[in-house]
């Protein structure tokens, strides 16, 4: 059995996503009741553990790659629960894929654009909101 649904994806990454970012809003009030407020504990641990955790995916998937459920579960873990958890776990393979095809300058500019950026662009958005408020 081949997998083809078009519609089936983006319903599996849905369910993935509405899984994972639930766990997500629990980890972080989990971390917020025991760790406190003044550090973001949990989306630390988010980061290193939804990263941790698309390692684990994408190698075991690397492998599994000919069985026919592989694609529809690898869109459900990965894109959906994991995307859903953290997208810092898709950063993240996307710069060790980049690395490690040897791509190294354009793993640093990826790397530096997507931190530099993201942060500028929330800075952008809050400046935004308050010349509007």
């Amino acid at each position: 059995m081949v997998y083809s649904g078009f519609m089936t994806s983006y319903l599996l990454v849905f369910l993935g996503a509405g899984i994972g970012g639930s766990l997500r809003h629990g980890v972080n009030l989990t971390c917020g009741r025991y760790c406190g407020p003044a550090f973001p504990w949990g989306t630390l641990i988010i980061n290193i553990l939804g990263s941790l955790l698309m390692g684990l995916a994408a190698g075991w998937f690397a492998y599994k790659a000919n069985v026919a459920w592989a694609q529809p579960t690898r869109l459900f873990l990965t894109t959906g629960v994991l995307g859903g958890f953290t997208t810092f776990s898709a950063f993240s393979l996307d710069a060790v894929n980049l690395w490690e095809r040897g791509a190294m300058g354009a793993a640093a500019v990826y790397v530096g654009a997507s931190v530099t950026c993201a942060i500028a662009g929330l800075v952008a958005g809050l400046a935004l909101a308050r010349g509007l408020t």
